[in-house]
């Protein structure tokens, strides 16, 4: 596989892949990976592999993600890119089971 920009938004992958150095940046944890073989980082890279680019903040809606400055995006594989969401998704969703008021009971006592 080549460097080659996507059709769309080229000049900001280019852009968001020169600061990564061409490497998907998920550091482990996010994905749920360590990627302790490669230094704590994820080993894909745009000349072997298919890169995206997108925000760290992975709970934006599609409208929230295209107004994120270019310094705020990060490389991503497809693969750390799902995991990382899956798990920020979860997470989120657990934390709001928490905060979620108790149910009233059907009797005061």
């Amino acid at each position: 596989m080549s460097r080659r920009p996507p059709l769309g938004a080229a000049r900001t992958w280019q852009t968001v892949m020169e600061s990564a150095d061409y490497q998907c940046q998920c550091s482990g944890g996010r994905c749920g990976s360590q990627h302790a073989k490669t230094g704590m980082r994820c080993h894909r890279t745009a000349g072997s592999h298919r890169l995206i680019v997108a925000p760290a903040d992975l709970l934006l809606t599609p409208a929230q993600a295209a107004a994120v400055p270019t310094e705020q995006l990060h490389a991503w594989c497809p693969d750390c890119h799902k995991k990382a969401t899956s798990r920020q998704r979860a997470a989120d969703r657990e934390l709001r089971q928490h905060e979620a008021p108790e149910p009233a009971a059907l009797f005061d006592l």
